[in-house]
């Protein structure tokens, strides 16, 4: 068979079939909307399930003695509701037992199980009780059972459970289905009774709509309180990580433009006198500004590089953030603008973390700083204690007077340090000296080393 072909060389009835597909689509997915979950099971507790057991125990037994009373005969025809009832006959809310007792009462306890979870699957639970329900007709006392047994589950599923579409479309089909089954599974309703039965339902179902709304309310709000805990973490978050790369910036800068400025201001004082002098301090400002832009790169580069893969141009670059194994080259740097300094060691050096080693070398860097800044023609002196159970780092001067750079100090160098100790259960001591000068002491636990 040949197929027909439009002028722009599609066949004829792919439009019908495309449109078709999509109604499909759509039909799908309003399925799919309309099975989806609207919320969560409420939380079931100890008593919850004591309780629901209870209910399904107490149901049967209620069956099973009432079913068993020999004192009332069984009915032998149906009364309508405002027909007199003779003398005699049997009017309770179930029906007699009138064959084997054991195994009815195994049947009626059977009927009544589904109950002990009907909070826990509610419309599962429903669906068990429908299915169950055409097998019991052949049992009079069991299928008026599980009539009361539907009437519980189809409340438990209105009211409890998460599939609303679903759980309210069976409630119809339930009625429907015992309906069909008529006597003896639906009991004889007196007048009197008619009010009670329509005002009640209202006010079950006016009491699950609370329910369902109350707990649609809490779904909200813990979801509005959930939101406003995630936004709060991640600005401490963001304020955490500003506030550490200020302290990095503000150390690795602050040490190595003091250093480059006390170089080139000796460099300005003696270029026409000693142009050789002159010389040294430009070249040690150059390998100032190159160990600043060194450790400038690391820190930018941890900002910028990927988690997973680096980029080799750029990581190449980077050098390892700086230790205590740095110091004599730290110590060196102060030494060559004129400022003597003393570096020793007590105790056995060992490996430790990166970042105590780093909180270290920024203790000594700041501190020497401050010495080149507030305190020209002072001698300095670091000391590194390796104790058992801390790390003590001290750095002392002897004084002098502050120099220009001075007047730019803002003391924001030492609150970083602190900030930067608090992380390791550290603490700082500074101050000034009975003999003059100016004292730092760092003490660092090593309980985890």
């Amino acid at each position: 068979m040949i197929s027909e072909v439009d002028a722009i060389g599609r066949r004829v009835g792919d439009n019908d079939r495309v449109t078709k597909m999509a109604v499909a689509d759509r039909l799908r997915a309003g399925v799919r909307l309309l099975l989806r979950p609207t919320g969560e099971l409420p939380r079931l507790s100890r008593r919850g399930q004591l309780f629901d057991v209870l209910v399904a125990l107490g149901l049967g037994l209620a069956a099973i003695l009432s079913g068993s009373n020999d004192d009332q005969p069984a009915p032998d025809r149906i009364f309508l509701p405002g027909q007199p009832i003779p003398p005699g006959v049997f009017t309770e809310p179930f029906l007699p037992i009138d064959h084997d007792r054991g195994a009815a009462a195994v049947l009626l306890l059977f009927v009544v199980l589904p109950l002990v979870l009907r909070r826990r699957y509610p419309l599962a639970v429903l669906w068990i009780v429908l299915c169950i329900a055409p097998w019991l007709s052949e049992s009079n006392p069991a299928l008026r059972l599980s009539f009361y047994v539907c009437v519980i589950a189809a409340y438990t599923a209105a009211v409890y459970s998460p599939y609303r579409v679903p759980a309210l479309a069976s409630l119809p089909l339930a009625a429907l289905l015992y309906s069909q089954l008529q006597e003896p599974a639906v009991p004889t309703v007196p007048d009197g009774s008619v009010p009670f039965l329509i005002l009640v339902p209202i006010a079950v179902a006016a009491d699950g709509l609370r329910r369902w709304k109350r707990n649609a309310d809490e779904g909200r709000e813990r979801l509005s309180t959930l939101e406003r805990e995630q936004a709060d973490a991640l600005r401490r978050a963001a304020a955490y990580e500003r506030a550490r790369i200020a302290r990095e910036l503000h150390d690795v800068v602050t040490h190595n433009v003091s250093v480059m400025v006390i170089q080139a201001g000796a460099a300005r004082k003696v270029m026409d006198a000693s142009p050789d002098e002159a010389r040294d301090a430009l070249l040690a400002v150059e390998a100032g500004g190159r160990a600043a832009m060194t450790e400038l790169r690391h820190v930018m580069g941890l900002l910028t590089m990927d988690s997973d893969e680096g980029d080799p141009a750029t990581t190449s670059d980077l050098a390892p953030q700086p230790g205590l194994d740095r110091l004599e080259a730290l110590v060196q740097r102060v030494r060559d603008i004129g400022v003597p300094v003393e570096l020793s060691t007590v105790g056995q050096p060992r490996p430790l973390s990166s970042g105590i080693e780093l909180t270290a070398y920024r203790v000594v860097q700041e501190a020497l700083t401050n010495t080149v800044k507030h305190a020209g023609g002072a001698t300095a002196t670091v000391s590194v204690d390796y104790g058992t159970d801390e790390l003590r780092v001290e750095v002392t001067d002897t004084g002098g007077t502050p120099t220009p750079s001075a007047a730019t100090g803002n003391r924001h160098g030492l609150v970083g340090l602190r900030e930067r100790l608090a992380l390791y259960g550290g603490t700082l001591t500074t101050g000034p000296r009975v003999s003059g000068g100016y004292r730092v002491t760092a003490l660092i636990p090593l309980e985890a080393q």
